[in-house]
């Protein structure tokens, strides 16, 4: 029986009253309850609990009243059940026993509240009151949470749909990076040409001769930036045409035509080593690599070639700052630069283009031992 209170004043409901299950063995409880409850709540009713996880099976509630003592399953084993049909329902949990121990072992199997049975009217209904409502703002947060989920799996659908126009983007920023240096080559060498213009009237042959090796040198950069600008302008419209080409020969052009014959970068092992891929592509990469490895303060920049299992396997090692682990990742990553004006595109550029012509791509480094790039190639069979 329910003990005696003052009448309860109904708080303002919605016009579709909250269902409510009531899940007692006892049936005078039981009903007692689900008499108290009908004014405010659309209340149904199980004595035991297998028949209450079918109710719960079949639809939802704002809230579940289950005694804790029952035959067959006991309300504790039940509630565990419960929470794996509904994760939400608020569920108030009736002991005879008043215990704390019995309390806290509902609580603990997910039990939102408890009260003593028999229950106060008043206090009854003030529990059920409250606890529809937090099923009700638990199921909105859910519903949230689901709907930022999906539009979390939209956007990167969206990403992926957009990638080529990602894709451009990032390639004319690269663009910009890989023109700077054959621009200032070009710059430099026209300087050069300058210095010696004003002694060609002197018909002296070492001039003339250097004026027409400085003249060939801004040629060799100028059609490098012309390549460059062509290759993004026809990126989207034909793939790259790869010819038989020799690794060594590049390194060499790289070094004479992008670095002023710099004698910080050497070569060693093979005199040839023969891959199909496009030659300016090709010296972009080494481009990339060889400014890094100076710009880190490299005074000895080592490119070695070896040929083993049909591969050419090349390095490039320098004794520059070289980078921790993290900085590596970032770095390979893109878009990182302990540079002030640097744009942190190199090692990725040169990853993408390595990738691009069947090549492996790896890096060791390690702060004040210098960095070590490692490049393998499939070999190009002779024609």
């Amino acid at each position: 029986m329910l003990t005696e209170n003052l009448p309860v004043t109904p708080a303002v409901m919605p016009s579709e009253k909250p269902p409510v299950l009531v899940v007692d063995d006892e049936y005078g409880p039981r009903e007692s309850i689900a008499f108290s409850l009908g004014a405010e709540f659309a209340v149904d009713t199980a004595e035991r609990a297998k028949e209450a996880l079918t109710k719960l099976r079949a639809r939802q509630f704002a809230a579940v009243v289950m005694d804790i003592r029952m035959p067959e399953m006991d309300g504790i084993k039940a509630l565990e059940e419960l929470r794996k049909i509904d994760p939400h329902v608020s569920v108030i949990m009736l002991t005879g026993y008043g215990t704390l121990l019995t309390a806290q072992q509902a609580m603990l199997a997910g039990a939102n509240q408890y009260l003593r049975k028999p229950p106060d009217i008043a206090e009854l209904i003030e529990a059920v009151r409250k606890q529809t409502q937090a099923t009700r703002l638990r199921r909105a947060q859910a519903n949230l949470a689901r709907e930022a989920l999906e539009m979390n799996s939209a956007l990167k659908r969206e990403i992926e749909r957009s990638e080529p126009q990602i894709w451009q983007a990032r390639a004319s920023v690269e663009l910009v990076h890989d023109l700077n240096n054959p621009l200032t080559v070009v710059i430099g060498y026209a300087s050069l040409m300058a210095e010696e213009a004003r002694i060609i009237g002197q018909r002296d042959p070492e001039s003339a001769r250097k004026l027409i090796e400085y003249s060939s040198m801004v040629e060799k950069a100028a059609e490098y930036c012309h390549h460059l600008s062509e290759n993004w302008r026809m990126a989207s419209k034909q793939t790259q045409q790869f010819s038989r080409v020799d690794l060594v020969h590049i390194v060499h052009e790289v070094r004479q035509v992008i670095f002023f014959g710099n004698t910080a970068i050497q070569s060693a092992g093979q005199t040839e080593a023969w891959v199909r891929g496009s030659r300016f592509e090709l010296m972009r990469v080494f481009q990339n690599l060889f400014k890094n490895a100076l710009e880190a303060g490299a005074t000895r920049l080592m490119v070695t070639f070896v040929t083993r299992r049909a591969q050419i396997e090349m390095s490039v090692a320098d004794n520059g700052a070289g980078m921790d682990a993290e900085r590596l990742k970032r770095a390979l990553h893109g878009g990182y630069s302990s540079k002030a004006n640097g744009t942190g595109l190199g090692l990725s550029i040169c990853r993408h283009l390595a990738g691009t012509h069947g090549s492996t791509f790896s890096v060791e480094s390690a702060p004040g031992k210098g960095t070590t790039v490692h490049l393998v190639f499939p070999a190009a069979a002779q024609e």
